[in-house]
């Protein structure tokens, strides 16, 4: 169902990169809601992903740009408001990557200038943009900002990595930047903490489906899909959340709240009747 909640209202999206991505699916649904949208991606990952294909079917540009350079962020930020023809109402920041994870180092033996790459692709990227956005004055007054995150921001995961360190900076700067972009511009600016989701960063964690199974049991709705975590972006857009800032809100069924569930309870107790 079509409610028409970003009707008149224009976007730059980071980070769609084929459909399983959370991005891919926040374009066609703020598309859906009656949004103009700019997609914008590493060269990489235009080149190796599917992101032209979105880009027909929503009626979007394309703009090359990557989040560790700042000329090319300045760049990014100049042609989106020249085709828009002035200042934009949202952001996703739907950007991650760690060396680390993709090459198998664990935590406890990082290699520091992997370590430092997470960082500035997945966490300084997030600062990086909305300086430069905020430099030329490109977001509209009562705008919104939504970077995505995950719980080992604040518990401990198994094989997660330095991917948790950034994602505690990525939410330690959204209450920062919230604050002088909030009393500045009225612009909100939230992280969203997801279930575990089968995307192209998310299949680089090892032990992904083990977690995916888990989390799924552990959570009373289930885990969050990418459709469904679009929707919950969509209501951060409208106008409908205008007072909600500096928020990290947990999008994963329940499973950020829980202990122990029944379902999880039965697994153990059977891999341990198994095992005896």
């Amino acid at each position: 169902m079509v409610y028409n909640l970003l009707k008149g209202k224009k976007g730059l999206i980071f980070g769609a990169l084929n459909k399983q991505s959370i991005a891919w699916q926040v374009a066609l649904k703020s598309y859906e809601e009656g949004a103009e949208i700019i997609l914008t991606n590493a060269p990489f990952a235009l080149r190796l992903g599917d992101t032209k294909i979105l880009a027909e079917k929503i009626n979007a540009e394309i703009i090359s740009c990557d989040v560790t350079n700042l000329d090319d962020i300045e760049n990014l930020i100049k042609k989106t408001l020249e085709i828009f023809g002035g200042k934009f109402d949202f952001l996703l920041h739907s950007i991650g990557m760690s060396p680390n994870v993709r090459k198998g180092i664990p935590y406890d033996h990082t290699n520091y200038s992997n370590f430092l790459k997470t960082l500035d692709v997945s966490a300084l990227s997030f600062h990086k943009i909305m300086q430069t956005c905020r430099n030329y004055d490109a977001i509209n007054n009562w705008g919104s900002i939504v970077a995505l995150s995950y719980i080992a921001a604040q518990r401990t995961l198994d094989r997660y990595n330095d991917m948790a360190d950034a994602k505690a900076i990525l939410e330690s700067i959204a209450r920062s930047f919230g604050y002088i972009y909030g009393k500045e511009k009225n612009i909100r600016i939230n992280t969203i903490s997801q279930s575990p989701t089968r995307t192209k960063a998310g299949s680089g964690v090892d032990g992904l489906e083990s977690l995916i199974d888990f989390t799924e049991k552990m959570s009373p709705l289930g885990n969050a899909t990418a459709e469904e975590c679009a929707n919950y972006c969509i209501t951060l857009f409208s106008d409908l959340t205008k007072k909600v800032t500096m928020q990290n809100l947990f999008h994963d069924g329940g499973f950020s709240s829980m202990g122990m569930s029944e379902k999880a309870i039965r697994q153990y107790e059977k891999s341990f009747e198994e095992n005896s």
